[in-house]
């Protein structure tokens, strides 16, 4: 099982093993969740001037934020989905504050690259459908993301 994935380090700071872990971990979750070989997705690590930015423009929210997500798949109220035979299936794109997930790290008293894992989980689960809008959503939305992370081998 093996994701296409894109990562995209904007902030220069990540060592080869950070990038290593968010691949693998998304890899380890795309076969937990069944996904197809060749599946297509971009993971993109910047800051939170930047992150706030698109929260801004695409979320109405002027504020950093740790994790946005950006799904390809989401057919929207009158449009049309497209289905290409032999295509690879292209999920969307994944982008983190570095800085953010830093922050979170200390505070949740857990490591940078156990912050990493759960944000890159956490966008690749919304990539998938998920969501955390009603209590039901977010219990299920948050169990799995444990599952994945634990089953992996990145407990709290």
């Amino acid at each position: 099982m093996t994701l296409s994935i894109d990562l995209i380090d904007e902030t220069n700071e990540l060592a080869e093993e950070n990038l290593r872990l968010v691949e693998d971990l998304l890899n380890y979750a795309a076969e937990q969740e069944g996904v197809e070989d060749g599946t297509e997705l971009s993971v993109t690590f910047t800051d939170n001037e930047r992150i706030r930015e698109i929260n801004r423009e695409y979320r109405d929210k002027d504020q950093p934020t740790d994790v946005i997500s950006f799904a390809l798949e989401e057919s929207g109220e009158g449009e049309i989905e497209i289905i290409g035979e032999g295509l690879p299936r292209v999920l969307g794109d994944i982008i983190i504050s570095v800085p953010r997930a830093r922050e979170q790290a200390r505070e949740y008293g857990h490591s940078f690259l156990r912050e990493l894992g759960f944000l890159s989980v956490h966008g690749f689960l919304h990539l998938l459908g998920y969501d955390h809008m009603t209590k039901e959503d977010e219990a299920e939305m948050f169990g799995r993301q444990k599952e994945i992370l634990d089953g992996y081998g990145l407990k709290r």
